[in-house]
């Protein structure tokens, strides 16, 4: 992943930033959303969060995947400074209501924003995505994925049809992920291959693709665009997110018809993939013969190495980990007192040629059956690369725990070979 954000700077200092502004201002909410934006941005955070309460407009933002707190501002001017992101974002001030949805303009060198809005009890909650832009898009080597994983990833972008399914829950890095696909595909293809995408909304530009943004207020959706695709003589075809049945058949249509289709999935493991496609509707035979590969991610934040500290396995922050030796998390300037800086994914690559898996998926097996004849056929799983992970010292027992579950899983639990 790229380099953490420098969150020693001033702007890492909203609180003290806000406080030195007049609330009674008419400028209070355009300059307090202004340096809202502005902080957020600065501290590489991919969510911002204004939450009425009782007390007043709870601010944070999300860095690395975890809430972290901005600041509280005082309850009347909270209607204005969500009002004020509201205006940026061309939404209907007055209706207070109803959700909405809209984007900030972006300027030039910043990426898109989008904001949306939703009633509660003590007022209206605003949420502002940040989208990383074409700026921070990473290389498919630079992702942080295990060695042996990225080779068989690399292989199945080599083929010439087939689906590749990136699967996750949400802020698991699937987006990520497949921009860079899509990256060293059209840096390998030279411009000899035609390669499209189809994503609501797109988060970045990637120069040598053609992408195109769903309408569905206007009928242009994920499905018709796909099948309107279809005719434009594509070769590589990316699809945002399967999110419905007709989505998914009309993606395994293009990958058993001579294209490579890369798309997006929430789905808890590679195996689950699988297991909720086939709840959607597709056929065994259909998964055998379409789906290439399924590759299943999860962040994990990385130790802050200036103040992380030595546990053992005794140690109640080991949470059970079969592990004789890990690092756990302190605090820092350096980390902002976190303890984390940056994450580094932890995935798991399933290949449902493999013959087990085969078998297993035109048997119309179950999910821990699929797993199952995964595991026997080589596939390393999401809970081993977490285990290595900590066995290296590169992450903690409790963030395997935040990110994994409290569950233990079934088998040796022995690391996997590296992180």
């Amino acid at each position: 992943m790229a380099a953490p954000p420098d969150r020693g700077s001033p702007a890492s200092d909203p609180a003290r930033a806000l406080a030195g502004l007049d609330p009674a201002s008419p400028q209070f909410a355009t300059e307090a959303v202004d340096l809202l934006l502005g902080s957020s941005r600065a501290a590489g955070a991919s969510d911002l969060h204004l939450q009425p309460t009782a007390e007043g407009l709870d601010i944070r933002h999300r860095i690395d995947g975890v809430l972290q707190p901005m600041a509280l501002l005082p309850v009347r001017v909270a209607p204005n400074v969500v009002a004020r992101l509201k205006v940026l974002a061309q939404l209907l001030t007055y209706r207070t209501d109803v959700p909405q949805e809209g984007r900030i303009a972006s300027r030039p060198g910043q990426a898109e924003v989008r904001v949306s809005t939703f009633p509660t009890l003590l007022g209206e909650r605003a949420v502002v995505r940040f989208f990383a832009g074409s700026g921070r898009l990473v290389d498919l080597d630079r992702l942080g994925l295990p060695g042996d994983l990225l080779t068989s990833f690399r292989s199945a972008l080599e083929e010439t049809s087939g689906l590749i399914v990136v699967s996750g829950p949400a802020g698991s890095g699937k987006t990520t992920t497949l921009y860079a696909c899509l990256r060293a595909l059209a840096t390998s293809a030279a411009g000899h291959r035609c390669l499209v995408t189809l994503e609501d909304p797109i988060e970045a530009a990637v120069a040598g693709v053609v992408q195109a943004q769903v309408n569905p207020a206007a009928g242009f959706t994920l499905e018709s665009g796909l099948r309107s695709l279809l005719r434009q003589d594509p070769e590589v075809i990316a699809v945002g997110e399967i999110r419905d049945p007709s989505t998914a058949e009309m993606a395994f249509q293009a990958a058993l018809t001579g294209h490579l289709v890369l798309t997006t999935f929430h789905a808890g493991s590679a195996s689950g993939a699988i297991g909720r496609l086939a709840e959607m509707g597709v056929e065994p035979y259909l998964l055998r013969s379409g789906l290439r590969a399924v590759v299943a991610l999860r962040l994990v934040r990385r130790l802050c190495d200036a103040c992380a500290r030595p546990i053992s396995g005794d140690d109640p922050a080991m949470l059970g980990l079969p592990l004789d030796s890990a690092r756990a998390a302190s605090a820092c300037d350096a980390c902002a007192g976190t303890g984390y800086r940056g994450r580094l994914p932890i995935a798991e690559f399933l290949l449902p040629g493999w013959s087990l898996v085969s078998r297993a998926v035109l048997g119309r097996a179950d999910v821990d059956r699929i797993e199952e004849a995964a595991r026997g056929s080589g596939m390393i799983r999401l809970w081993d690369r977490a285990v290595a992970a900590v066995a290296a010292g590169v992450t903690s027992p409790a963030e395997v725990r935040r990110v994994l579950g409290v569950q233990t899983p079934t088998g040796s639990g022995r690391p996997a070979p590296g992180p």
